[in-house]
């Protein structure tokens, strides 16, 4: 050939020797080619590819070999060429790489026609990729026109919301300037009523304080001339104080001799007195045991307040017995007031010793409470109850005591009992409390 053969041509005598590279052991492998031995056909076209163009051209009997290859592969194209009149059908350069290898008469000029078939056919594809090329970028330059007019269009319409928001804006500045002009003219008149406001009250303050100093000097001559009258009011009203307490001594004195003369007893030693001898009959006299067993029901309110009229009755009530008997949807602590509130009244009126008991064997810490007036709160310990508190109260008073235990446990009910208290029920105390 007298010129190089065609980069189309190459790269297709490249690939077909590529391919047909495994099919030969390795002491049919040239000593250049050898190297590449493991690789795969796409890697030899890779990596080999100037190393088997150098040996095709170079090496007959390894084009031969490759030549063979394709003839077992293709048989018609190699059949046609082999008989002068290549397919015309064929692929120019699958025709241009089969001549280079075969060598049939004519290849050369196979060859340089098939290179030319193939340049022409890459400038046609180049042309119609250029002329797609163009017409996108026509495209594209369409739809950035439109693309600009829109936003043209978009920034006259803001530019136009601008310019009247401009407007709106500069009037509601003359609005604003008129406004603060008319502020300021009000202001200095405002100014002005001021000032003459602050002139009339000087003078007028001024006209206070002269009336002010006439009337205290007013006012001091008339205390010097009330003085002067108390003064002559309290000498006169002397004379008059020392005759009457000579007198009412002297009254004292004489009454005090005559108690002596007659020998008569003081007033509270009395034995006798002018009702006591009118005939009549007396009632009868009450005892404690009377009164605790007057025939009262045991839900009487009255009963409770018979016991707690004995003297020195002892009150000693089971606080969240009658609470949650009572009112047990309150909270805790509203529930502790309630009752605390209720025997602070029924104390008062009672004047009885009132111990209202807590269970306190599962607080955590002492529950804050100022307990009123008349009423002893007591929690019991950790790990003592409420009851076992009630029963070392009860056997703490002195044997002959009032003592009353409210509550609605029978087992304290009658623990209780035995130790001499009397117990009643938690209604009766709710009961009576109602009525406080």
């Amino acid at each position: 050939m007298d010129r190089p053969l065609p980069e189309g041509v190459r790269h297709r005598v490249v690939a077909l020797a590529a391919d047909a590279f495994g099919g030969f052991t390795y002491p049919e492998l040239p000593v250049s080619l050898r190297p590449y031995a493991r690789f795969t056909p796409s890697r030899r076209v890779k990596y080999a590819a100037t190393a088997l163009a150098a040996a095709l051209e170079s090496d007959a009997g390894f084009r031969q070999k490759v030549g063979g290859k394709l003839r077992e592969s293709q048989p018609e194209l190699t059949g046609a060429l082999d008989a002068g009149t290549p397919p015309p059908a064929a692929d120019p350069l699958d025709v241009a790489a089969a001549a280079y290898l075969l060598r049939p008469a004519g290849w050369a000029k196979l060859v340089a026609t098939a290179g030319e078939e193939a340049q022409r056919a890459d400038a046609e594809r180049a042309d119609e990729e250029t002329l797609r090329e163009v017409a996108r970028l026509r495209e594209e330059v369409e739809a950035l026109h439109a693309h600009a007019r829109a936003e043209a269009g978009r920034a006259r319409a803001e530019l136009d919301t601008v310019r009247r928001e401009s407007d709106a804006l500069h009037r509601k500045l003359r609005a604003a300037q008129s406004d603060v002009k008319r502020a300021e003219a009000a202001q200095r008149k405002l100014q002005s009523a001021l000032d003459e406001v602050r002139a009339s009250a000087g003078h007028e303050r001024a006209a206070a304080e002269s009336e002010a100093r006439r009337l205290r000097t007013r006012l001091a001559e008339a205390e010097s001339a009330a003085e002067a009258g108390r003064r002559s009011a309290r000498e006169g009203r002397g004379v008059a104080d020392v005759r009457l307490r000579l007198l009412l001594d002297t009254v004292l004195d004489a009454a005090s001799g005559l108690r002596r003369e007659l020998a008569l007893p003081p007033r509270d030693t009395m034995p006798v007195r002018p009702a006591d001898t009118v005939d009549a009959v007396a009632p009868g006299q009450f005892s404690a045991r009377d009164i605790a067993t007057r025939a009262l029901s045991e839900t009487d309110p009255a009963l409770l307040d018979q016991l707690l009229a004995l003297p020195q009755a002892h009150l000693v009530v089971d606080g969240y017995n009658v609470t949650k008997t009572g009112y047990p949807s309150l909270p805790l602590e509203k529930q502790r007031l309630r009752l605390l509130g209720g025997l602070a009244a029924l104390a008062a009126q009672s004047r009885a010793e009132v111990t209202c008991v807590f269970d306190g064997a599962d607080l955590d810490m002492p529950v804050l409470l100022a307990p009123p007036r008349g009423v002893r709160v007591l929690f019991s310990k950790a790990g003592e109850t409420a009851d076992e508190l009630i029963r070392r109260l009860v056997r703490a008073e002195p044997p002959g005591r009032q003592i009353v235990v409210v509550s609605a446990d029978r087992e304290v009910a009658d623990g209780v009992a035995k130790a001499g208290a009397r117990p009643v029920a938690s209604t009766l105390l709710l009961k009576r409390l109602a009525r406080v």
